[in-house]
């Protein structure tokens, strides 16, 4: 064995000391000279070390006048040091603590337990996916452009656990891009909600109301996220959350085929649901190829059950239409199964 490699200073043995000490265990018995000759020291220094090693009853002293001498075996007797020396470093252990709650109960909590710094390009996904997998109750969530492409699109792909509410808000002009599509369709597909609006104020995901993920720069999110875990922050930003939430439009992503030619019309009643999702997603600004996208129907369908609704309200123009069927009710009835505040 090297006895470089050993760490015999864990031990509370100094490197001579336990250099000695393999030596003794290597041998029946050996006196003071052929200990210093042995591991390259002098007759003081050996004489130092196997007293240090008595001490530690690690070795035993025999004869009288040119004593020898021998290593107790190893087992239990370095047993019994390291169990003194595992003892000695719980209390140092204990002390740590006792020392840090101190300090903290002086200076108060470090800017990192209220907020993380996320900057490099991997960081943002790898944290947000940390978040969103440890998350046991809800995610509440703000979407709009610029979106981050690249690495942290790949965020999109990560799925609530099961039994996990999600609530989610996009803006309307940020809707046509694939991935927040995809992300809408996946996330509404496990059971969460969907709301649009015209303008959203910030970028936000908010994990179980007790941390949440926002961009440095609002216009800029690649250049870095924060991560708040200061309760009163916490709480300031699901407020922020409730109230875009309850001024924005509900939307159901549920994907049907397309119906037959002759069940296009829409009755006298204006309840027709499949007319009813595409007349929402009109009025809170969505473009025919984003609407026909989600509802997985063909532009000439989606035209045509506007079409349908503007001769049952007697309207020409598409602002007409949606005015009109706001005035109806056709749009503010949510009992077709859109989504509720929670």
């Amino acid at each position: 064995m090297d006895v470089t490699d050993v760490p015999w200073s864990a031990t509370g043995l100094d490197p001579l000391a336990g250099r000695v000490l393999e030596y003794l265990v290597a041998v029946r018995s050996a006196d003071r000279d052929e200990a210093a000759s042995a591991v390259g020291v002098s007759p003081s220094e050996a004489e130092r070390a196997l007293r240090h090693l008595a001490d530690a009853a690690l070795a035993t002293q025999t004869g009288g006048a040119a004593p020898r001498w021998t290593a107790a075996p190893p087992r239990p007797s370095l047993g019994a040091l390291l169990a003194r020396r595992r003892a000695e470093l719980a209390r140092v252990e204990d002390l740590v603590e006792r020392l840090s709650e101190t300090h903290e109960a002086v200076s108060g909590p470090r800017a990192t337990d209220v907020v993380e710094v996320l900057r490099s390009g991997d960081e943002v996904p790898a944290r947000y996916r940390q978040l969103l997998m440890g998350s046991s109750s809800e995610v509440l969530h703000l979407a709009k452009p610029p979106y981050v492409t690249g690495a942290s699109a790949s965020t999109g792909a990560v799925g609530v656990t099961p039994g996990v509410q999600m609530r989610s808000v996009y803006e309307t002009d940020g809707f046509t891009d694939s991935v927040s599509l995809m992300t809408a369709l996946r996330g509404t597909g496990e059971g969460g909600k969907l709301r649009m609006t015209s303008q959203i104020p910030v970028k936000l995901v908010i994990f179980d109301r007790a941390a949440a993920l926002l961009p440095i720069w609002a216009d800029r999110p690649s250049s870095g996220s924060l991560v708040v875990h200061s309760p009163a922050l916490v709480m300031a930003l699901v407020a922020l959350f409730e109230s875009v939430w309850e001024r924005a439009e509900p939307v159901s992503l549920t994907r049907r085929h397309d119906l037959p030619d002759g069940d296009r019309g829409l009755p006298a009643s204006g309840r027709d649901l499949r007319t009813r999702e595409i007349l929402r997603m009109m009025a809170v600004g969505m473009k025919d190829e984003t609407i026909a996208r989600i509802l997985n129907v063909s532009r000439r369908t989606l035209q045509q059950h506007i079409s349908d609704a503007g001769a049952v309200l007697g309207a020409r123009t598409r602002f007409q239409i949606a005015l009109l069927a706001a005035k109806q009710g056709w749009l503010s009835d949510r009992s077709d199964g859109a989504d509720h505040p929670s």
